[in-house]
């Protein structure tokens, strides 16, 4: 994904697209948020541990396939076959995402969740800084057919810790079960689902909009692209991947009900720094590190938080359909904000938009305290 939405825009620019074909680009990332829709179907088909193994053997060895398939075209005179070719792979990387999920939901106690998605956490920034920096590199030394190699091959390498999985406490998870698209909305009708669904729709929102315009904003206090790349994508990214593994530990001691109000401390903490140093006119380099360094890893965090908390919230059987369904529901946040905090931003300026972040963060805060009822676990509930 990381390559596809951040190196691929760069080498057709290099070709001289026009930015309104590298701005179509971004579609691929469409099946990302449109997953929930055939989350059903896997669930479904199914019937066993051993049968969401299968769906992740298929969807990944189908989706190597297709990005070494890409690798034998051409930018140039097979622009459109490559594009829909792109977006096939997600596809495919999407509906592995879904039973690898499940997969995961299933094989790990509940006090194991915390650790899991931190892992899964740092392993996804990690992604980006692979996806993003060393696939750039590679394709500069040696050529695109060698660089889409290079990503069918880690593609495939992700198969070889499933393939060495032995523990399979789980047998049986849904044998007989039909494909019903009403399972999705038979989960927002559970009680007090709709709140805790709006408070995940809140939850990075406050940090999302600053990371969309963190970027334009360094380019208009006159930083270059190396700089950028190196304070967000690399010191960014590395905050947020060990902010990610030590809130695992968190999680792990206090619970994800009672983390989730330290992230959002944090995450507050980030929005009202930026907005602080915003109004200096020419803040100094180090003052701007430190936010993102903050900024990141409030995200990082936030993170875990969410995705341990949606692992309690699945329904026997439907497990890839409910977690998929409320991990779409945070992308949707992030899609609406980085497109809204544009706007504010051209409208009232960078201050006033990280004032506004700022304050969508402490709303987060209150609905977290409004709608506690909904968030606590189900454990925590009844010994109160």
């Amino acid at each position: 994904m990381s390559f596809f939405s951040t190196v691929v825009p760069v080498i057709m620019r290099q070709e001289n697209y026009s930015l309104e074909s590298i701005g179509l680009l971004q579609l691929i990332k469409l099946p990302w948020v449109l997953k929930f829709l055939w989350a059903p179907l896997v669930d479904a088909n199914a019937k066993s541990l051993a049968g969401y193994k299968r769906w992740i053997y298929g969807s990944e060895i189908f989706y190597a396939l297709v990005v070494f398939t890409i690798g034998f075209l051409s930018l140039q005179t097979d622009f459109s076959l490559v594009v829909i070719l792109m977006l096939v792979a997600v596809v495919a990387s999407a509906t592995q995402d879904i039973a690898t999920d499940a997969f995961a939901i299933l094989i790990l106690q509940k006090k194991e969740r915390g650790y899991g998605n931190s892992m899964q956490s740092a392993g996804g920034f990690a992604g980006n800084l692979v996806g993003s920096g060393l696939l750039l590199m590679v394709f500069y030394y040696l050529g695109w057919q060698m660089l889409l190699a290079c990503l069918g091959l880690f593609v495939l390498m992700a198969l070889i810790p499933l393939r060495l999985y032995r523990r399979q406490p789980v047998t049986t998870v849904n044998a007989g079960k039909k494909v019903r698209m009403a399972d999705l909305w038979s989960f927002i009708r559970v009680p007090k689902m709709v709140q805790w669904l709006l408070v995940i729709f809140m939850f990075s929102s406050g940090l999302v909009g600053i990371m969309a315009m963190l970027k334009p904003w360094l380019v208009d206090l006159g930083y270059t692209t190396p700089q950028i790349g190196l304070m967000v994508g690399i010191h960014g990214t590395l905050a947020a991947m060990l902010a990610a593994l030590i809130a695992g530990f968190v999680v792990k001691r206090i619970g994800y009900y009672r983390s989730m109000y330290a992230f959002l401390g944090l995450s507050l903490a980030a929005g009202f720094y930026f907005w602080h140093i915003s109004a200096i006119d020419q803040p100094g380099s180090t003052a701007i590190t430190t936010a993102i360094l903050i900024l990141w890893a409030a995200y990082g965090t936030s993170m875990v938080a969410v995705y341990t908390a949606a692992m309690d919230r699945v329904r026997p059987g439907l497990e890839g359909t409910d977690f998929t369904l409320q991990i779409v529901v945070t992308h949707l946040s992030g899609l609406l904000v980085s497109v809204f905090s544009g706007k504010l931003a051209d409208v009232l300026g960078y201050r006033s938009l990280f004032g506004i972040q700022t304050m969508m963060t402490l709303l987060a805060i209150i609905l977290l305290i409004v709608f506690s009822a909904a968030i606590k676990p189900v454990e925590q509930q009844r010994n109160e």
